[in-house]
């Protein structure tokens, strides 16, 4: 073989080491760059269902509030009429008392008629059913967060990746943990 054979399998062979070991930082960079911008991804999730909660839950309690008092006060009007006629110690007394029973009952007659049945139990299994499906949504979005978090601190801790990672600036992430005050059962007050 000639030198200029053995130079030019040399050549070619530095050549292709130095094309793999450039794919090689090209993919090993690309892979810790896209890890990083998957736990953004995933936390921008965690914070879409935040913003959810907080935009849904006041609304939907104060909606239940609402549906719930409208039927309560007709309620009490209506037994507050029927104490009233049994305690009602003349004629007069029981004719006011009977005419506040009237009025009480014509209000339920016609929000029974709005409302063939009455919302304020359906209103709060309802609510039940949306703080349940929200909680859901956001246990799993952490979940996502989190699963997100661990492939990329792994992949960090790896010799490989450190180098990749250190190359791109990305820094190993948080995972989400809850605070001691969240462990606590919340209370959902009407």
């Amino acid at each position: 073989m000639s030198a200029k054979n053995i130079m030019s399998i040399a050549l070619a062979t530095v050549a292709g080491l130095l094309l793999l070991g450039g794919g090689c930082v090209y993919t090993g960079y690309n892979h810790v760059v896209t890890l990083d911008e998957a736990v953004k991804s995933q936390w921008a999730q965690v914070e879409n269902q935040l913003q959810r909660r907080f935009e849904l839950i006041p609304n939907l309690v104060e909606t239940v509030k609402g549906v719930a008092q409208q039927e309560q006060q007709i309620f009490l009007g209506i037994a507050e009429a029927r104490k009233a006629y049994f305690q009602a110690r003349s004629l007069n007394e029981k004719a006011k008392a009977a005419s506040q029973l009237e009025t009480g009952l014509s209000r339920l007659l016609l929000l029974r008629e709005a409302y063939p049945a009455l919302k304020s139990n359906e209103s709060f299994l309802k609510l039940q059913d949306q703080l349940e499906g929200t909680e859901n949504r956001l246990a799993v979005e952490r979940k996502r967060y989190n699963d997100a978090v661990r492939a990329l601190n792994t992949y960090i801790r790896k010799l490989h990746g450190r180098l990749f990672a250190s190359l791109a600036g990305v820094e190993p992430a948080e995972y989400f943990e809850i605070q001691e005050a969240a462990r606590e059962t919340p209370h959902v007050r009407f």
